[in-house]
């Protein structure tokens, strides 16, 4: 058996740790974040809000169920590189069509593994989030700090751009009779949603959208029209839409000025429903801030308490930056739900307008369904709108109607 190749992973700082490579023979920077997920490290590499990122894992075995074409959240993998503690040396799982180190050399990502992801985790904690370079090939130390030093860092970067459809386009209607309907993967738990007797047609913002957004909005009994970052207002008009979702995406949410502005410009229009960076968006279109995060939160068991049902959940989440809750003090927003590890806004609703946002996954299966009421909520909002009524999203499941 041939001996492993080396690689290097150097952080800004002048620090490095060094293991043996996999996937591709490649050299690349970006910042460096942890994921806490014990599982769903396919999900996390095909994530676009990851663009621009080298993710460590912190569980201890990554690979040994491989890869499948179903389970993907975008077409191609999006994360920069990779970083494991263990490679498995055995993929095993029916589902599999290739492993893990063979679809990083696919697609040209360089992965490191007999890394101690324990210490580099704890590195993250301490210092924060850092740039670094990993590199599968023979360079010198110093070369991959120098590397690291150079990129360009997240803060003030849009990266939307890069991930966002250039066409709108429609996603494939949802047949109950197909279980086996290539949106709606086998394997993937949805929970119980009733057959709607009436679809609603909802503008899909695309800021990097994980395809199970997509899968599940069609479960929950919507037809999905996925349009640009850029669409205007009148492209929406022209399509008939019923309610726009702003999606996930990578980057920078304080750089997106050109988003803001059309997304304050749909807010006295639509229901709007918003995740993650969506959720950043409608901060900033509402008059908020937002901020950078010391390292994240990034991982499948991040807790949630609701402030006005008095209830928690456990979400999915994955996001380095945060809304300002004193600037949304300032706004017609109302902070809905809080971070219980570090109380960092987690959901907000506008006070009259049928707007709401959530900055973890809810598609994501957390819990793992206690976060499909968010998808109920929205048909709700989008239905009790299309009847003339006022409605305002309240999570306690109180409403206010008015007409």
């Amino acid at each position: 058996m041939p001996a492993p190749k080396p690689a290097i992973l150097a952080f800004e700082d002048g620090s490095s740790f060094h293991g043996s490579a996999f996937g591709a023979d490649a050299t690349i920077a970006g910042e460096c974040v942890f994921n806490t997920s014990m599982t769903g490290y396919q999900e996390i590499l095909t994530d676009p809000s990851y663009l621009g990122q080298i993710v460590t894992m912190t569980a201890v075995q990554i690979g040994n169920y491989g890869i499948n074409a179903e389970d993907v959240e975008a077409n191609v993998p999006k994360v920069s590189g990779f970083v494991v503690r263990e490679l498995s040396p055995t993929v095993s799982n029916w589902r599999s069509q290739l492993s893990l180190d063979a679809y990083l050399k696919k697609h040209s990502i360089p992965g490191i593994s007999e890394v101690d992801t324990r210490t580099l985790t704890k590195k993250l904690r301490v210092d924060g989030v850092m740039k670094c370079c990993l590199s599968t090939l023979p360079l010198s130390n110093e070369e991959v700090v120098k590397r690291a030093r150079s990129w360009q860092d997240i803060a003030g970067s849009d990266y939307v751009k890069d991930v966002t459809t250039r066409e709108p386009y429609i996603w494939g209607t949802y047949d109950p009779a197909l279980h086996n309907s290539p949106y709606i993967p086998i394997g993937t738990t949805f929970g119980n949603v009733k057959p709607r007797a009436k679809r609603f047609k909802v503008a899909v913002f695309d800021y990097g959208a994980k395809h199970t957004i997509f899968r599940k909005l069609v479960r929950h009994g919507f037809d999905v029209n996925v349009f640009p970052a850029t669409a205007t207002p009148e492209e929406i008009r022209e399509h008939s839409i019923d309610g726009v979702l702003l999606s996930n995406g990578p980057g920078d949410p304080a750089a997106l000025d050109y988003v803001h502005k059309i997304a304050s410009k749909l807010i006295p229009n639509y229901p709007i429903f918003g995740i993650c960076i969506g959720h950043q968006i409608l901060t900033h279109a509402l008059g908020g801030k937002t901020f950078k995060l010391k390292f994240g939160h990034r991982g499948s068991n991040q807790p949630v308490k609701n402030i006005e049902a008095s209830k928690a959940s456990i979400t999915t989440q994955n996001h380095g930056f945060a809304s300002d809750p004193e600037s949304l003090k300032r706004t017609d927003a109302v902070v809905t739900e809080v971070n219980m590890n570090d109380n960092t806004v987690e959901g907000l609703r506008h006070k009259t307008l049928p707007i709401f946002s959530v900055q973890y996954h809810p598609e994501a299966a957390p819990g793992p369904n206690d976060a499909n009421p968010l998808f109920e909520d929205f048909y709700r909002l989008i239905e009790k709108r299309k009847a003339g009524k006022i409605w305002v999203f309240c999570s306690s499941d109180t409403e206010k109607v008015g007409t």
